[in-house]
């Protein structure tokens, strides 16, 4: 089947809420995937932050498959060794008590959602649980994560959505305590805003609202699904600020291209929350999710993915201040890590650049505020960067 071929059969077949590129991609070595016509491109977007060691490794592939032959599915009404191995290991990385695995972020946002609204409800008996969010964050898709999604042009499709929710303004402390009454139950944030346009939080900020939490019996729900797992040269983000969330979210990288998420709590927390019954999740937390997520996070320390991360990025950044430096239309470069942005003026669309580029050999992709956002695995080289600022640079 031809690209033209596949990519018309597809808009026959397939529910059109994707504005998808016109490319079929068809197989992947390192930092580069291919498509059905044997063209390659370098891969700055590792599937939205997703494929954190690239593509066709043997190793990940090998025992993924060993897992393959044993177990794939008996349901959350039996334990399975690689449910409990995860667990471990989850939650020695992240220095929380408790874990739920999903199937994805949107539903480790939507397990968290409901514990806050428990642990409100069995301290005060009453139903109305108000929640803060941020302005120009992104949880997700389903009807909970999205009512504490900050975008309204994502939200005003399908109101009415979750009541109770009020949004603050990222980095502007007082006016999170402006929104705060006896009724908030949670306050819900991105360590580092990604669809949002690249934001990290100030330390001040997020020390504040976990400040904030501490003196109001409030709950802080740090979403690290698109931060998380080594992006910015700690396992979590939060890590580097020295705060801890009282319910954190996971996914992406977590589970090497499986569908893979977590929500975790503290001991507190699970304590005054969820009971049997509460919630649950058929194929969360299965044999070969929670297979991948051990593999991930023991690739991640035996390949030393934190220390490279940390190395490379300030090259990382030197690329793009040169690129930000020799193009008029790149305002600024800004991100932490593996997760960067570039600022584009808005006589042009980022979204032009973004399309040019794939035309070129490079995946990028775009957030909010004409933001060209960058997400490579996290084993890229000095030479992978060489080879996407020229490529950028020249279209730009």
């Amino acid at each position: 089947m031809t690209k033209d071929e596949a990519i018309k059969k597809a808009n026959e077949d397939l529910i059109g809420v994707y504005n998808r590129f016109p490319v079929v991609f068809s197989s992947g070595e390192g930092m580069y995937l291919f498509d059905n016509e044997g063209k390659r491109y370098l891969d700055f977007a590792s599937g939205i932050g997703v494929n954190a060691f690239g593509y066709g490794d043997k190793e990940i592939a090998g025992e993924i498959s060993s897992q393959l032959e044993k177990l794939v599915h008996v349901s959350n009404l039996y334990y399975t060794e690689p449910l409990i191995k995860a667990a471990a290991a989850v939650k020695e990385i992240s220095g929380l008590d408790r874990v739920f695995f999903t199937n994805s972020g949107a539903e480790a946002v939507e397990g968290a959602l409901k514990t806050a609204k428990r642990y409100y409800f069995n301290r005060t008996g009453k139903n109305d649980a108000r929640i803060i969010a941020m302005n120009s964050s992104f949880h997700g898709r389903t009807m909970g994560s999205l009512s504490v999604t900050g975008t309204d042009s994502y939200r005003s499709p399908f109101y009415p959505l979750v009541d109770g929710v009020s949004f603050a303004d990222f980095n502007d402390l007082s006016s999170v305590e402006k929104l705060i009454d006896k009724r908030t139950c949670a306050i819900i944030m991105e360590t580092l805003q990604g669809e949002g346009g690249i934001h990290p939080a100030t330390e001040a900020f997020l020390k504040g609202v976990r400040r904030l939490c501490d003196e109001n019996d409030i709950l802080l729900i740090l979403d690290e699904i698109q931060c998380g797992m080594c992006r910015t040269g700690e396992f979590y983000t939060f890590q580097k600020y020295g705060v801890m969330p009282d319910i954190l979210t996971t996914a992406k990288a977590i589970g090497l291209g499986l569908p893979a998420g977590a929500f975790l709590v503290t001991e507190r927390v699970a304590e005054n929350s969820l009971k049997p019954g509460d919630h649950g999740s058929t194929y969360g937390g299965n044999p070969l999710s929670t297979f991948a997520i051990s593999l991930s996070i023991r690739l991640m320390k035996e390949r030393k993915v934190r220390e490279h991360v940390k190395e490379l990025t300030p090259y990382f950044e030197e690329v793009l201040e040169e690129i930000t430096k020799g193009s008029s239309i790149v305002k600024e470069h800004r991100g932490d890590g593996f997760i960067q942005g570039l600022l584009i003026d808005p006589s042009v669309k980022a979204g032009d650049i973004v399309s040019k580029a794939l035309q070129e050999g490079l995946v990028l992709l775009t957030a909010e505020g004409n933001v060209v956002r960058m997400l490579p695995p996290l084993i890229a080289e000095k030479e992978d960067f060489d080879r996407m600022k020229e490529i950028l640079s020249k279209l730009l």
